[in-house]
Protein backbone atom coordinates (compact mmCIF):
# COMPACT_ATOMS: atom_id res chain seq x y z
CA UNK A 1 0.00 0.00 0.00
CA UNK A 2 1.86 3.12 -0.80
CA UNK A 3 0.41 6.73 0.08
CA UNK A 4 -1.37 9.22 -2.02
CA UNK A 5 0.87 12.65 -1.87
CA UNK A 6 0.31 15.99 -2.76
CA UNK A 7 2.44 18.16 -3.45
CA UNK A 8 2.17 20.04 0.12
CA UNK A 9 4.93 20.61 2.23
CA UNK A 10 4.15 21.19 6.24
CA UNK A 11 6.38 21.52 9.10
CA UNK A 12 6.21 17.97 11.57
CA UNK A 13 6.54 19.44 15.01
CA UNK A 14 8.86 16.97 17.21
CA UNK A 15 10.35 15.53 14.33
CA UNK A 16 12.76 18.87 13.31
CA UNK A 17 12.46 18.13 9.51
CA UNK A 18 10.22 18.62 6.86
CA UNK A 19 7.58 15.67 5.62
CA UNK A 20 5.25 15.30 2.75
CA UNK A 21 1.94 15.65 3.78
CA UNK A 22 -0.41 12.83 3.11
CA UNK A 23 -3.89 12.85 2.82
CA UNK A 24 -6.62 11.68 0.76
CA UNK A 25 -5.94 7.62 1.39
CA UNK A 26 -7.95 5.19 2.17
CA UNK A 27 -6.35 1.88 3.07
CA UNK A 28 -5.80 -0.16 6.61
CA UNK A 29 -2.90 1.95 7.45
CA UNK A 30 -0.70 4.65 6.55
CA UNK A 31 1.98 6.98 8.21
CA UNK A 32 2.51 10.52 7.91
CA UNK A 33 1.68 13.77 9.47
CA UNK A 34 -0.82 16.07 8.16
CA UNK A 35 -0.33 19.44 9.58
CA UNK A 36 -3.67 20.56 10.35
CA UNK A 37 -2.48 24.12 9.57
CA UNK A 38 -2.28 23.18 5.42
CA UNK A 39 -5.07 23.73 3.29
CA UNK A 40 -4.01 20.62 0.79
CA UNK A 41 -6.80 17.86 -0.15
CA UNK A 42 -6.50 15.06 -2.18
CA UNK A 43 -10.06 13.84 -3.58
CA UNK A 44 -11.05 10.69 -1.59
CA UNK A 45 -11.13 8.18 -4.45
CA UNK A 46 -11.07 4.63 -4.94
CA UNK A 47 -7.78 5.29 -6.79
CA UNK A 48 -6.16 6.91 -3.87
CA UNK A 49 -6.87 4.19 -2.02
CA UNK A 50 -5.11 1.88 -4.03
CA UNK A 51 -2.02 4.48 -4.86
CA UNK A 52 -2.08 4.14 -0.65
CA UNK A 53 -2.09 0.66 0.32
CA UNK A 54 0.19 -0.43 -3.20
CA UNK A 55 1.58 2.08 -4.71
CA UNK A 56 0.52 2.02 -9.25
CA UNK A 57 -0.16 -1.37 -8.76
CA UNK A 58 -2.59 -0.92 -6.16
CA UNK A 59 -0.93 -4.17 -4.11
CA UNK A 60 0.80 -4.68 -0.60
CA UNK A 61 1.57 -7.89 -1.84
CA UNK A 62 3.43 -9.46 -5.44
CA UNK A 63 0.70 -9.64 -8.12
CA UNK A 64 -1.51 -12.57 -7.78
CA UNK A 65 -3.12 -13.82 -11.80
CA UNK A 66 -6.22 -15.89 -12.04
CA UNK A 67 -4.21 -18.83 -13.31
CA UNK A 68 -2.32 -18.26 -10.83
CA UNK A 69 -4.12 -18.69 -8.23
CA UNK A 70 -5.71 -21.58 -9.51
CA UNK A 71 -1.95 -22.97 -9.67
CA UNK A 72 -1.40 -22.29 -5.88
CA UNK A 73 -5.04 -24.01 -5.02
CA UNK A 74 -3.42 -26.74 -7.00
CA UNK A 75 -0.45 -26.79 -5.39
CA UNK A 76 -2.14 -26.01 -1.61
CA UNK A 77 -4.37 -29.93 -1.92
CA UNK A 78 -1.09 -30.91 -2.96
CA UNK A 79 1.08 -30.00 0.56
CA UNK A 80 -2.17 -30.95 2.17
CA UNK A 81 -2.36 -34.47 0.70
CA UNK A 82 1.19 -35.00 1.10
CA UNK A 83 0.69 -34.41 4.84
CA UNK A 84 -2.47 -36.60 4.96
CA UNK A 85 -5.25 -33.85 5.05
CA UNK A 86 -7.73 -33.75 2.73
CA UNK A 87 -8.92 -30.03 1.54
CA UNK A 88 -12.13 -30.33 2.92
CA UNK A 89 -10.49 -30.77 6.46
CA UNK A 90 -7.17 -28.87 6.19
CA UNK A 91 -9.66 -25.91 6.96
CA UNK A 92 -10.41 -27.07 10.02
CA UNK A 93 -7.36 -29.24 11.17
CA UNK A 94 -6.43 -29.32 14.68
CA UNK A 95 -2.76 -27.48 14.08
CA UNK A 96 -1.10 -25.58 16.94
CA UNK A 97 -2.12 -22.29 15.39
CA UNK A 98 -0.22 -20.12 18.16
CA UNK A 99 2.27 -17.56 16.14
CA UNK A 100 5.28 -16.33 18.10
CA UNK A 101 6.43 -12.62 16.88
CA UNK A 102 9.24 -11.26 16.49
CA UNK A 103 9.34 -6.79 15.72
CA UNK A 104 12.24 -5.06 14.50
CA UNK A 105 12.66 -1.38 14.87
CA UNK A 106 14.39 0.35 12.60
CA UNK A 107 15.32 3.43 13.53
CA UNK A 108 17.43 6.31 11.61
CA UNK A 109 20.30 7.57 13.07
CA UNK A 110 18.55 10.41 14.21
CA UNK A 111 16.02 8.16 16.13
CA UNK A 112 13.18 8.41 14.03
CA UNK A 113 10.81 5.46 13.88
CA UNK A 114 12.08 4.63 17.81
CA UNK A 115 8.79 3.73 18.60
CA UNK A 116 8.09 2.32 22.38
CA UNK A 117 7.71 -1.31 23.83
CA UNK A 118 3.96 0.07 25.07
CA UNK A 119 3.12 0.60 21.18
CA UNK A 120 4.74 -2.81 20.17
CA UNK A 121 2.59 -4.06 22.88
CA UNK A 122 -0.84 -2.02 22.06
CA UNK A 123 0.05 -3.60 18.12
CA UNK A 124 0.30 -7.19 19.00
CA UNK A 125 -3.09 -6.72 21.12
CA UNK A 126 -4.72 -5.59 17.80
CA UNK A 127 -3.69 -8.72 16.46
CA UNK A 128 -4.97 -11.16 18.65
CA UNK A 129 -8.22 -9.25 19.19
CA UNK A 130 -8.91 -8.82 15.29
CA UNK A 131 -7.71 -12.63 14.72
CA UNK A 132 -9.07 -14.08 18.02
CA UNK A 133 -12.29 -15.49 15.74
CA UNK A 134 -10.04 -17.08 14.35
CA UNK A 135 -8.41 -19.21 16.33
CA UNK A 136 -4.89 -17.27 16.17
CA UNK A 137 -2.49 -16.73 19.27
CA UNK A 138 -0.20 -14.09 18.95
CA UNK A 139 2.66 -13.96 21.34
CA UNK A 140 5.43 -11.37 21.34
CA UNK A 141 8.97 -13.08 21.61
CA UNK A 142 11.55 -9.99 21.52
CA UNK A 143 12.07 -6.81 20.16
CA UNK A 144 14.83 -6.11 18.29
CA UNK A 145 16.10 -2.32 17.91
CA UNK A 146 18.96 -1.02 14.84
CA UNK A 147 19.96 2.32 14.28
CA UNK A 148 20.44 2.49 10.67
CA UNK A 149 19.20 5.39 8.66
CA UNK A 150 19.41 2.57 5.14
CA UNK A 151 16.94 0.28 6.70
CA UNK A 152 14.66 2.38 8.46
CA UNK A 153 14.22 3.84 5.38
CA UNK A 154 13.17 -0.11 3.75
CA UNK A 155 16.64 0.25 1.38
CA UNK A 156 18.39 -3.08 0.52
CA UNK A 157 15.07 -4.73 2.35
CA UNK A 158 16.29 -8.30 0.84
CA UNK A 159 19.48 -8.15 2.68
CA UNK A 160 18.07 -6.78 6.27
CA UNK A 161 15.01 -8.76 6.04
CA UNK A 162 17.53 -11.83 5.78
CA UNK A 163 19.98 -11.14 8.28
CA UNK A 164 17.20 -10.28 10.92
CA UNK A 165 14.35 -12.58 10.74
CA UNK A 166 14.11 -15.05 13.66
CA UNK A 167 12.15 -18.23 14.02
CA UNK A 168 10.98 -20.75 10.97
CA UNK A 169 7.90 -20.82 9.23
CA UNK A 170 5.46 -20.49 11.83
CA UNK A 171 7.01 -16.57 12.92
CA UNK A 172 5.88 -13.62 11.95
CA UNK A 173 8.31 -11.23 11.67
CA UNK A 174 7.04 -7.28 11.69
CA UNK A 175 9.58 -5.01 10.22
CA UNK A 176 8.82 -1.26 11.15
CA UNK A 177 10.26 1.08 8.86
CA UNK A 178 9.64 4.80 7.15
CA UNK A 179 8.65 4.35 3.31
CA UNK A 180 6.22 5.11 0.86
CA UNK A 181 3.59 2.47 1.55
CA UNK A 182 1.51 1.29 4.54
CA UNK A 183 2.53 -2.33 4.25
CA UNK A 184 3.86 -5.32 2.70
CA UNK A 185 3.47 -8.96 3.11
CA UNK A 186 4.68 -12.12 1.89
CA UNK A 187 2.47 -14.89 1.38
CA UNK A 188 2.76 -18.58 2.96
CA UNK A 189 2.74 -20.80 -0.59
CA UNK A 190 6.36 -18.40 -1.00
CA UNK A 191 8.16 -19.60 1.95
CA UNK A 192 9.76 -22.40 1.05
CA UNK A 193 11.47 -20.31 -1.82
CA UNK A 194 11.94 -16.77 0.09
CA UNK A 195 11.76 -17.88 3.87
CA UNK A 196 15.13 -15.61 4.60
CA UNK A 197 12.51 -12.96 3.84
CA UNK A 198 8.71 -14.35 5.47
CA UNK A 199 7.06 -11.17 7.36
CA UNK A 200 5.32 -7.78 6.88
CA UNK A 201 7.15 -4.34 6.94
CA UNK A 202 4.65 -1.95 7.73
CA UNK A 203 4.88 1.95 8.36
CA UNK A 204 6.19 2.50 11.83
CA UNK A 205 3.61 5.62 12.57
CA UNK A 206 0.35 2.93 11.79
CA UNK A 207 0.68 1.49 14.75
CA UNK A 208 -1.45 2.46 17.74
CA UNK A 209 -0.60 6.18 18.76
CA UNK A 210 1.10 6.89 15.50
CA UNK A 211 0.29 10.11 13.67
CA UNK A 212 -1.52 9.15 10.24
CA UNK A 213 -5.57 10.25 10.29
CA UNK A 214 -7.81 7.26 9.55
CA UNK A 215 -4.37 4.63 9.36
CA UNK A 216 -3.12 4.69 13.03
CA UNK A 217 -5.06 1.78 15.16
CA UNK A 218 -3.00 -0.98 14.58
CA UNK A 219 -5.11 -2.19 10.98
CA UNK A 220 -2.42 -1.95 8.85
CA UNK A 221 -0.56 -4.95 10.65
CA UNK A 222 -3.88 -6.77 10.59
CA UNK A 223 -4.20 -6.52 7.38
CA UNK A 224 -0.65 -7.43 6.39
CA UNK A 225 -1.18 -10.23 8.76
CA UNK A 226 -3.93 -11.22 6.77
CA UNK A 227 -1.82 -11.80 3.52
CA UNK A 228 0.65 -13.78 4.90
CA UNK A 229 -1.82 -15.90 6.37
CA UNK A 230 -2.96 -16.54 2.70
CA UNK A 231 -5.90 -14.27 2.30
CA UNK A 232 -6.21 -11.96 -0.75
CA UNK A 233 -8.31 -8.95 -1.01
CA UNK A 234 -11.72 -8.87 -1.45
CA UNK A 235 -12.11 -7.51 -4.21
CA UNK A 236 -8.79 -9.93 -5.75
CA UNK A 237 -9.47 -10.23 -9.55
CA UNK A 238 -12.23 -7.54 -9.79
CA UNK A 239 -15.84 -8.23 -10.39
CA UNK A 240 -15.56 -12.22 -11.10
CA UNK A 241 -16.43 -15.16 -9.83
CA UNK A 242 -13.24 -16.33 -8.57
CA UNK A 243 -12.48 -13.41 -6.70
CA UNK A 244 -10.86 -13.84 -3.60
CA UNK A 245 -11.82 -17.39 -3.57
CA UNK A 246 -13.50 -17.17 -0.32
CA UNK A 247 -17.45 -17.73 -0.64
CA UNK A 248 -18.75 -15.52 2.24
CA UNK A 249 -16.87 -12.29 1.06
CA UNK A 250 -19.33 -10.55 -2.18
CA UNK A 251 -17.22 -10.02 -4.90
CA UNK A 252 -15.76 -6.54 -5.79
CA UNK A 253 -14.76 -4.47 -8.48
CA UNK A 254 -12.33 -1.99 -6.39
CA UNK A 255 -10.84 -1.37 -3.39
CA UNK A 256 -12.71 0.67 -0.87
CA UNK A 257 -11.99 4.40 -0.18
CA UNK A 258 -13.15 5.42 3.45
CA UNK A 259 -16.37 3.84 4.92
CA UNK A 260 -18.85 4.31 2.65
CA UNK A 261 -22.03 2.35 4.06
CA UNK A 262 -23.98 0.30 1.03
CA UNK A 263 -21.15 1.04 -1.18
CA UNK A 264 -21.55 -1.90 -4.22
CA UNK A 265 -18.97 -1.78 -7.17
CA UNK A 266 -19.94 -5.34 -8.49
CA UNK A 267 -23.67 -6.79 -9.49
CA UNK A 268 -23.10 -9.72 -8.76
CA UNK A 269 -24.98 -10.56 -5.27
CA UNK A 270 -23.81 -8.99 -2.17
CA UNK A 271 -22.76 -5.29 -0.85
CA UNK A 272 -19.10 -4.71 -1.26
CA UNK A 273 -17.50 -5.95 2.55
CA UNK A 274 -15.93 -2.38 3.44
CA UNK A 275 -15.70 -3.76 7.28
CA UNK A 276 -13.53 -6.66 6.23
CA UNK A 277 -10.06 -6.09 7.02
CA UNK A 278 -8.88 -7.33 3.27
CA UNK A 279 -10.45 -4.27 2.05
CA UNK A 280 -8.68 -0.93 2.00
CA UNK A 281 -11.24 0.96 4.32
CA UNK A 282 -10.68 3.17 7.20
CA UNK A 283 -9.11 1.68 10.32
CA UNK A 284 -12.09 2.80 11.90
CA UNK A 285 -14.31 0.70 9.77
CA UNK A 286 -12.55 -2.63 10.17
CA UNK A 287 -14.39 -5.20 12.06
CA UNK A 288 -14.34 -8.32 10.71
CA UNK A 289 -12.83 -11.56 9.05
CA UNK A 290 -15.57 -14.03 8.11
CA UNK A 291 -15.67 -17.90 8.27
CA UNK A 292 -14.69 -18.19 4.97
CA UNK A 293 -11.81 -16.63 5.77
CA UNK A 294 -11.05 -18.29 8.46
CA UNK A 295 -11.39 -21.54 6.77
CA UNK A 296 -8.86 -20.72 3.75
CA UNK A 297 -6.42 -19.22 6.47
CA UNK A 298 -6.52 -22.28 8.74
CA UNK A 299 -5.95 -24.13 5.41
CA UNK A 300 -2.79 -22.46 4.31
CA UNK A 301 -1.91 -22.82 7.72
CA UNK A 302 -1.95 -26.40 7.90
CA UNK A 303 -0.20 -26.25 4.30
CA UNK A 304 2.52 -23.65 4.64
CA UNK A 305 3.23 -22.98 8.27
CA UNK A 306 1.76 -25.74 10.64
Amino acid sequence: MRFARTACLAAVAGIGATALTVVGIAAPAQAAVVDAGQACLTPDTNEAAAAARGGGSGLDHRGISAAEQRAITRQTNNQLAAKGVTAASGATALVARKVPVYVHVMRDRAGRGNVTNRQVARQVAVLNRDFSGLGYRFDLVRIDRFKNTAWHKDRRSGHYRAVTRKGGARALNIWLVDFAYLGIATFPWDYARRGAVDGIRVQYNSLPGGNIPHYSEGRTATHETGHWLGLFHTFQGGCTSLNDQVDDTPAQASPTSGCPAGRDSCPLDGTDPIHNYMDYSWDSCYSEFTQGQAARAHKMWTAYRA
